[in-house]
């Protein structure tokens, strides 16, 4: 599995040297790392038993109108709050900013936030975590919401890239035993967002 995978990547590397990435590239490139992180032993969600029978996650097909250039508003000063999670574990997080956009012809927004304790470190320095929860919740994709990680913009940008082609499902989805956050409910969003990962099964 691991070898089929290699010659998917080296596919699409060789693909986009020969021309100029594009979206697809840039999601299909997504989609095979997160395939490859769950068939790691060491790091993937996976249950033991769920590991042996796993092949690939099943994707919806790529949309480039779900890859969202949204206003962005920085929110200061907003308290530190306790996320409430899947179990006991209250990590502690601050909205950081506030995303506005229009899909499907619905004037939307949601929250952006920051992990307290990963901001110090150096690989989430700049680090920003958006959960969300839309219609399609409980039929074809996660109960739970979903999950997109986010860059902060650069000093000044009123603007932040949302890819919703980049939706990954908490690792709760698939095996109980992790603690994980709870979108909060300013993060429900009225309308289906048909991208992404889908359910697992």
């Amino acid at each position: 599995m691991k070898y089929f995978y290699s010659i998917c990547a080296a596919f699409i590397l060789l693909s986009c040297a020969k021309k100029e990435a594009t979206h697809e590239d840039e999601i299909r490139l997504f989609q095979y790392d997160l395939n490859i992180e769950f068939t790691d032993a060491t790091k993937s969600p996976l249950t033991e038993e769920g590991l042996k029978t796993f092949k690939t996650l099943e994707f919806f097909e790529i949309d480039e109108n779900y890859n969202i250039e949204a206003d962005f508003e920085l929110t200061p000063n907003t308290p530190i709050f306790e996320m409430p999670t899947t179990t006991d574990r209250l990590p502690l997080y601050r909205k950081y900013g506030i995303a506005r956009f229009t899909l499907n012809g619905k004037k939307l927004e949601l929250s952006i936030y920051q992990n307290q304790q990963l901001m110090t470190t150096v690989d989430y320095a700049e680090h920003l975590f958006l959960p969300f929860n839309d219609a399609t919740n409980g039929t074809i994709t996660y109960g739970g919401g979903r999950y997109l990680d986010l860059e902060i913009p650069k000093e000044g940008s009123k603007k932040i890239r949302i890819d919703f082609n980049k939706a990954y499902n908490p690792y709760c989805a698939y095996n109980h035993t992790f603690s994980c956050p709870i979108p909060p409910s300013e993060n429900n969003l009225p309308i289906a967002i048909p991208v992404g990962v889908k359910a697992y099964k």
